[in-house]
């Protein structure tokens, strides 16, 4: 059976102005893709004539057609109008849905106005699908046979999310799923890897993958991380995996799509463990991360920010001679740093970094973008490592922090 295509056209100007921030397109994709279908186009055209145009060029390209937005009370609101035009249907007002809007002002102590009257024409033959958050219905209208093209399924949806989602959910995505009933189902597994660049990853398994019939491969890069991407059956993913897994050895950090610092929240609080943190490069962004996640008290204790040479021995106990001798970006005292937190906030890990961010400041041996990191947890021998990440200054504590996490990530 063939997959049917499925394409989204977001209507509205403020998409287009950067006032309002699209949020159906990967909402959509996620729910899809359980189906076995994908969104094969997006287009996000502004209110008005642009809509028709939009709609014509889309009918030969798909069989279904979910549009989204302009179908409310006010004059830029003319999505419905505009597919009755070019379906040549005329718009009737339909009585049930009259009712409901009326109904819904009376409850919800607000006036009926006039124009919301608009929100109850629907076009002849058309099923209309009850909102159950607002005022605008949506409209499912099926294929269209005009001499010149033919059209898909067009599912019309209101715009805001809080109104579209479950209206979706009870009327698209049970059509869709009886549509495409038959297709081929695949998965998506996602591997985190850290430390490692997409031309590397690509190098190392990625192009040995991507010959294969039977498996999709992609990449999102972001600093010091790429999300590699296999889309395909469950067994063929079962059987590459081993392999992969391998080959990344530890750049590879387990998990699921939530953001690490998500992950090891969670962690922490599920196995009665605290952290603690000593950053002097990346200014604290690392417990900025952390105490943005729900929940963070009850797992993070404390970080300090110790930039100065001065400050990583009065708050951290790092030895002066200590700094003297290996200087502050070192093996030596990133893992005192470590210690230091661990033991003062008697957390049971610590994280540390020191380095330099740039754009002066480097040598030879130790050039603009090194980095050296530490965990220190009880129970455990205290790690540093090394890296060298020459960028700029806020995608280097992006990029450091995320290594960072990513070690105390594979504790657990």
């Amino acid at each position: 059976m063939t997959v049917p295509r499925v394409e989204l056209l977001n209507t509205g100007s403020e998409l287009l102005l950067g006032s309002v921030r699209d949020a159906h397109l990967s909402w959509f994709g996620k729910e899809l893709f359980p189906l076995g279908l994908r969104i094969t186009r997006q287009t996000t055209v502004p209110d008005g004539p642009p809509i028709r145009s939009a709609l014509l060029e889309s009918f030969p390209r798909c069989e279904v057609l979910i549009v989204t937005g302009g179908l409310g009370p006010t004059t830029d609101d003319i999505t419905r109008d505009l597919v009755a035009e070019v379906l040549g249907m005329k718009l009737l007002p339909h009585d049930d849905t009259l009712r409901r809007i009326q109904d819904l002002c009376r409850r919800r102590g607000f006036n009926f106005q006039p124009r919301m009257e608009r929100q109850a024409m629907v076009p002849e033959g058309a099923i209309v699908l009850p909102n159950e958050n607002g005022t605008a219905p949506g409209l499912h209208i099926k294929p269209v046979e005009s001499v010149s093209w033919s059209s898909p399924h067009i599912f019309l949806l209101p715009g805001p999310p809080r109104e579209l989602r479950p209206m979706a959910r009870t009327h698209l995505l049970p059509f869709l799923e009886h549509f495409a009933a038959g297709g081929i189902r695949r998965s998506c597994r996602v591997y985190r890897v850290v430390g490692m660049g997409e031309s590397r990853v690509e190098s190392l398994i990625g192009l040995e993958l991507s010959k294969r019939g039977d498996l999709e491969v992609g990449y999102c890069a972001r600093p010091n991380e790429v999300d590699f991407r296999l889309i395909g059956s469950p067994d063929v993913l079962n059987k590459v995996e081993p392999l992969l897994l391998e080959v990344l050895g530890e750049h590879h950090v387990p998990g699921d799509e939530r953001t690490l610092e998500e992950q090891l929240i969670a962690l922490l609080c599920e196995s009665g463990s605290t952290l603690a943190t000593a950053e002097s490069c990346t200014g604290g962004h690392i417990a900025n991360r952390l105490t943005d996640v729900p929940g963070s008290s009850g797992a993070f204790l404390e970080g300090f920010i110790t930039y100065s040479n001065e400050s990583k021995t009065a708050l951290l106990g790092v030895p002066a001679e200590l700094i003297g001798a290996h200087g502050a970006v070192s093996s030596e005292v990133v893992l005192a740093m470590a210690d230091g937190a661990r033991e003062r906030s008697g957390a049971t890990y610590a994280l540390a970094t020191t380095g330099i961010a740039g754009p002066g400041g480097g040598s030879t041996e130790k050039p603009v973008g090194t980095v050296w990191m530490a965990l220190s947890g009880k129970g455990m021998e205290s790690v540093s490592w090394r890296e060298n990440l020459p960028m700029d200054r806020r995608t280097f504590k992006e990029a450091v922090s995320q290594s960072a996490l990513a070690r105390l990530r594979k504790v657990f």
